[in-house]
């Protein structure tokens, strides 16, 4: 492995090692049918991890049917979703050297919703509208039906479910199991005082809105091996005067490295739909750059991170021991080859692609702009 490329040296999380530092996004392909994995999955996963990243994650996989955002959303509580989802895991692990992960999570009150191409909106009735659920009876936007406020048996209910999926994820072969906290789905609708309104032992300061997604952290965490790596992905704020804020996200995380989880991604947004959010080229990179000082924790970094230099600076700056692409795959499946050329590390091709190296093939030199607009 090269020295001179930070972004492409290995890294350890709870024993075990990832070949390098480049993270695929985990990036909703809503195209399930009832939970279950389809030949898209396949083909898109594969693809991804052919091209070496150290890691790929798997799409919020939802713990329960209404736990899903849309109708095509992937699921690990049937029998049916659980064996595709094993044959997805057995694919892509026998692909390459990428280690798979997957992110579990609920969607709470943003459930029930549309395919972003046919609009994102809310489900109908006659579209296969579900009830959803959530922290407080507070819709998600003008215009969303008004979620259904979670109740004791919910809470101990939903507990489970997390665990029973991160169980059934190791038993499918997965290496990393990531919960979902962020982007305004269930656990982050408890942490937020925006959407979490309660006035019982789950509402109002900040460590009774941690109560349950603490709860889920422990269940999960004892319902996988010790030596299962558990990450966790935050909003480290809502961008919204009087929402979570990263002091408080901040305090959350330490709670959470103190039950076990391992390391986190660190997002924003996505609890309100009119939130005011800086897009700007690595906007959330300061964010995991104060969490990884405060905390200790292993952190990855999102958000606009789209070039080779600008991913191995935030590496190599110490603002996160890891950083996640996800369009940017989208837009270019074999994004790790051309990082690695640029940055003069070894090209993680697999022994079926080496031929497309440059040193074997001339037109491995062409840039691929230029290809492109041929």
């Amino acid at each position: 492995m090269a020295d001179s490329s930070h972004l492409f040296q290995p890294l350890t999380i709870r024993g075990l090692e990832l070949p390098n530092r480049i993270v695929v996004a985990p990036m909703c392909q809503y195209s399930a049918v009832n939970g279950v994995a389809q030949e898209w999955h396949t083909q898109h996963y594969g693809s991804l991890a052919a091209s070496g990243p150290g890691l790929v994650v798997i799409e919020a996989t939802a713990v329960t049917p209404e736990g899903r955002i849309s109708l095509g959303d992937l699921g690990l509580y049937s029998d049916a979703a659980v064996a595709a989802f094993t044959h997805l895991v057995t694919t892509l692990k026998a692909i390459g050297k990428s280690r798979v992960a997957v992110q579990i999570g609920h969607a709470g009150r943003k459930g029930s919703s549309q395919r972003p191409w046919q609009g994102g909106a809310c489900l109908r009735p006659a579209e296969g509208a579900w009830e959803t659920i959530s922290a407080s009876a507070v819709p998600f936007a003008a215009g969303w039906p008004t979620p259904h406020e979670i109740g004791p048996y919910d809470i101990d209910r939903l507990r489970h479910a997390f665990a029973e999926a991160a169980e059934k994820a190791d038993s499918a072969g997965i290496d990393v199991v990531e919960l979902h906290s962020a982007h305004g789905y269930l656990l982050h609708q408890f942490l937020s005082p925006l959407s979490n309104l309660r006035t019982d032992v789950y509402g109002g300061s900040l460590d009774n809105r941690m109560r349950f997604p603490l709860a889920v952290i422990r269940s999960v965490r004892r319902a996988l091996p010790n030596d299962k790596p558990l990450g966790i992905r935050i909003s480290a704020t809502d961008w919204v005067k009087g929402g979570f804020t990263p002091d408080e996200a901040i305090i959350y995380l330490n709670a959470c490295k103190a039950e076990g989880v391992d390391y986190v991604c660190v997002s924003s947004g996505g609890l309100l739909a009119d939130a005011k959010i800086p897009a700007l080229p690595g906007y959330q990179v300061d964010l995991a750059a104060r969490v990884r000082q405060e905390t200790g924790m292993l952190t990855r970094a999102v958000g606009l991170i789209t070039g080779p230099e600008q991913a191995e600076a935030v590496v190599a700056s110490g603002q996160a021991d890891m950083v996640a692409l996800g369009r940017a795959f989208l837009d270019d499946p074999r994004w790790a080859w051309r990082a690695a050329v640029a940055l003069g590390a070894p090209v993680p091709y697999p022994p079926q692609y080496e031929r497309a190296q440059a040193k074997l093939w001339p037109g491995g030199k062409t840039p691929r702009a230029t290809v492109a607009a041929e």
